[in-house]
């Protein structure tokens, strides 16, 4: 598919992805979810997003979305070289659902959660290495720095407390 020019009913369908993604409560949503959902268990998941919160709602907004574009990509509904080349948000969704991934299919018997986001998040990972080697390297450190500095805020804020 990627050797192939993306048809016109391709583009339209990514544009119209791009158009919902500027929602306001779904892009409210993104930028809540890029900021703060960093996990490594379920339990980080449900500490952070419980079920029936905001935060709740913004995690399954974001990762129903991206999982949605996604399964349009791996269905051949998308063009996967345009795709791939004008977005890697649904990646960085991916590497933030990714630990918790086994187990929420496995406490909820959903094979299939997130398995759009996956199986396109591991072609984009070989898309991208063969394009601009190290680059995947460069966002999983970014993302650490953000979860760090993310760490870092309360104790900061403990600290100026205390003085």
């Amino acid at each position: 598919m990627t050797g192939k020019k993306p048809t016109h009913d391709q583009a339209q369908l990514q544009l119209q992805l791009y158009d919902l993604r500027r929602e306001a409560k779904l892009r409210e949503a993104r930028d809540w979810f890029m900021l703060n959902y960093f996990v490594d268990s379920l339990e980080d998941g449900n500490r952070i997003t419980p079920p029936g919160s905001q935060e709740g709602t913004y995690a399954m907004m974001v990762l129903s979305y991206w999982d949605q574009a996604c399964a349009l990509l791996n269905h051949g509904l998308l063009h996967e070289g345009l795709f791939f080349e004008t977005t890697g948000e649904f990646f960085a969704v991916w590497e933030r659902v990714k630990p918790i991934a086994p187990a929420m299919r496995e406490k909820y018997r959903m094979n299939h959660f997130a398995a759009h986001l996956e199986k396109a998040a591991q072609r984009f990972e070989k898309w991208m290495e063969k394009r601009s080697p190290g680059a995947v390297d460069a966002m999983r450190q970014y993302t650490q720095q953000m979860r760090s500095a993310k760490s870092e805020r309360p104790r900061a804020s403990k600290a100026a407390g205390a003085n």
